[in-house]
C-alpha cells in the first residue's frame, strides 16, 4: 500500500510532508512525498516561505509514478496558482483520487499561500477532489462567509460542497465538526484537549483520511477513523510542541 502527499516542508517536523510521512507510516503505508515549498518555521514561530518551481514539482511527481502505482493521495500547502495548476494536472494525468487540505496560514500565523491561491484552488483542484478538510478560517475563505456558530459552519459546508465533499474541522468551534458528503450534512463533536501540541494536526488528519481510504475503507468511515487517530495523537502530545 502506497500513499502520496504533495505539500510543503516544515523543518521542525510538525507539519507538511514530514507529518504526512509519519502518519502514513503509522498506518503501515509506504509514503511518497512531493515538496511544493520550503518553509522556515517551528510550532510557535513562522519565518519564511520559499516556493519550489512548478517544473521541478512536475519532475518530482513523474519520478514517483515512474516507479509506483498510486490510487490515493493528498495535497497540503500548494502556495500559488501555478503550483495548484501543476498539481491538478498531474493528479488527473495519473488518475489519483485525492484529499485536499486547503493550507492557507500556519498555526503560528505565517502565510502559506499567496493572493492567487484561493481562487485557483476553487477553480481547479477542489472540483476533482474527493474531500477537502478546512478548519474554520479556511472554510471562511473558501465560502466567503463568517463562521461563529455551527449553523454558519453548516451553511459554509453547503457552499463549499458545490466543489467537493467537505469536512469542516471544529477545533475553533468548541469541537463541533461539520461533515457534508454528497449534500448530506451531519455534525459530530470532538473533545477539545488543553494542550499546545496541535501543530500539524490538520496535515495529519488529511493524511490519515487518505491512509484509511488506501486501506479500503469508504470515505465516511475513513474520516471517523482518522478523527480518532488524531485525537489520540494530540492526547499523547505527539504533535508540534512536545510538552
Amino acid at each position: 500500500m502506497i500513499g502520496l502527499t504533495i505539500a510543503g516542508f516544515d523543518p521542525s517536523g510538525g507539519a507538511g510532508v514530514l507529518r504526512d510521512i509519519h502518519t502514513f507510516r503509522d498506518l503501515n503505508i509506504h509514503p511518497t512525498a512531493v515538496v511544493t515549498s520550503l518553509t522556515a518555521q517551528n510550532p510557535n514561530k513562522f519565518f519564511s516561505t520559499y516556493p519550489i518551481g512548478e517544473k521541478y514539482i512536475e519532475e518530482q511527481i513523474d519520478s514517483i509514478f515512474d516507479e509506483y502505482s498510486i490510487e490515493y493521495g493528498k495535497t497540503g500547502m500548494l502556495y500559488n496558482e501555478k503550483i495548484v495548476k501543476k498539481a491538478h494536472k498531474k493528479l488527473k494525468e495519473y488518475d489519483v483520487k485525492y484529499v485536499v487540505d486547503p493550507v492557507i496560514v500556519s498555526s503560528s500565523g505565517g502565510a502559506l499561500s499567496d493572493k492567487t491561491f484561493i481562487k485557483s484552488l476553487k477553480k481547479k483542484i477542489l472540483n476533482d477532489s474527493i474531500l477537502t478538510t478546512p478548519n474554520i478560517k479556511e472554510a471562511e475563505d473558501l465560502s466567503n462567509i463568517k463562521i461563529n456558530s455551527a449553523d454558519e459552519a453548516i451553511e459554509a459546508s453547503r457552499i463549499i460542497s458545490k466543489h467537493t465533499n467537505v469536512l469542516i474541522t471544529g477545533g475553533h468551534l468548541n469541537g463541533m465538526n461539520v461533515l457534508n458528503i454528497d449534500g448530506k450534512i451531519e455534525t459530530f463533536k470532538t473533545e477539545i484537549l488543553k494542550t499546545n501540541s496541535t501543530h500539524g494536526s490538520g496535515c495529519g488528519l488529511s493524511a490519515a483520511i487518505t491512509g484509511y481510504l488506501i486501506k479500503g475503507n469508504d470515505l465516511k468511515t475513513s474520516i471517523k477513523l482518522a478523527n480518532k487517530y488524531i485525537y489520540k495523537q494530540i492526547k499523547n502530545c505527539w504533535y508540534g510542541t512536545l510538552r
